[in-house]
């Protein structure tokens, strides 16, 4: 073979191997989902919030709201030091309004986790109570149970998504903040005290980061790019409401849900 056959030949060569890489860019918006080995996952371009709009709206609840309950608390003497009453939180509706309910993107919005950095939820133990009784994280997000109390609290949450592992610490009277990080999406996941057996809350676990959870007045306002979406109302009693919402690019659009005793 002449010196001129040979270079041809590895020229071919080095055109042919060239030609089995994949594009430089598309090898980029490619991830591997190393946790099922399934293939590749087109990774989505991140939003641009300049564009963002906002959906704005009111849960309602409709009929007569049951009374709330004052909670015997003597067991503890701790519990009592404080003057505010404790009352049930089952269902707190005031107005035709009702709190407390955990309104998210159901579906129309690519998963994610939380950003490094994004700051932690905090859900205090007062007056032998959760306070709030009803938080949202978004999944990778950590919740900072703590304790401002004079009394031995537990933290006992029982998730029934494997996903999140199961929380079961007790803390101090002013015991130093306990964070867990939450991984996996779940709704109305609960939280005990297992020496104050009235104690109870629930954290939600949102697959993106486009949630809120409602006030006294029943409002939320949840900021997120322009599209159409599967927007959910929870409530833990009264259970969940969905509706089709479509989101203007820097406009807003309102949404309203409405609950009964009946239901």
């Amino acid at each position: 073979m002449t010196r001129r056959s040979t270079s041809l030949l590895l020229l071919a060569a080095t055109l042919t191997i060239a030609g089995c890489k994949p594009d430089a860019a598309a090898k980029k918006a490619e991830v591997l989902d190393k946790s099922n080995g399934s293939a590749p996952v087109v990774t989505a371009p991140a939003a641009d919030p300049s564009t963002f709009g906002t959906v704005k709206g009111v849960v309602h609840f409709t009929g007569t709201a049951p009374a709330r309950i004052p909670i015997d608390m003597s067991m503890d003497p701790a519990c009592t030091l404080s003057n505010n009453p404790n009352l049930s939180e089952t269902l707190i509706a005031s107005g035709g309004k009702l709190a407390n309910v955990y309104v998210y993107i159901k579906s129309g919005a690519p998963a994610s986790q939380a950003p490094a950095g994004t700051p932690a939820v905090v859900l205090d133990q007062k007056g032998c109570r959760y306070i709030p009784h009803v938080v949202a994280v978004q999944q990778g997000g950590t919740v900072n149970f703590a304790n401002s109390d004079p009394t031995m609290h537990n933290i006992h949450t029982t998730p029934t998504n494997p996903g999140n592992a199961s929380v079961d610490i007790s803390q101090g009277p002013m015991g130093q903040t306990q964070p867990h990080q939450f991984t996996s999406p779940e709704v109305m996941l609960p939280v005990r005290c297992n020496n104050h057996p009235w104690m109870n809350a629930f954290i939600n676990v949102a697959p993106n980061p486009y949630f809120a959870v409602t006030g006294p007045d029943g409002s939320f306002s949840i900021s997120l790019p322009p599209g159409t979406y599967t927007l959910a109302a929870v409530h833990e009693k009264l259970g969940e409401q969905d509706i089709q919402i479509t989101v203007p690019a820097k406009s807003s659009t309102k949404a309203e849900f409405s609950f009964s005793a009946s239901k």
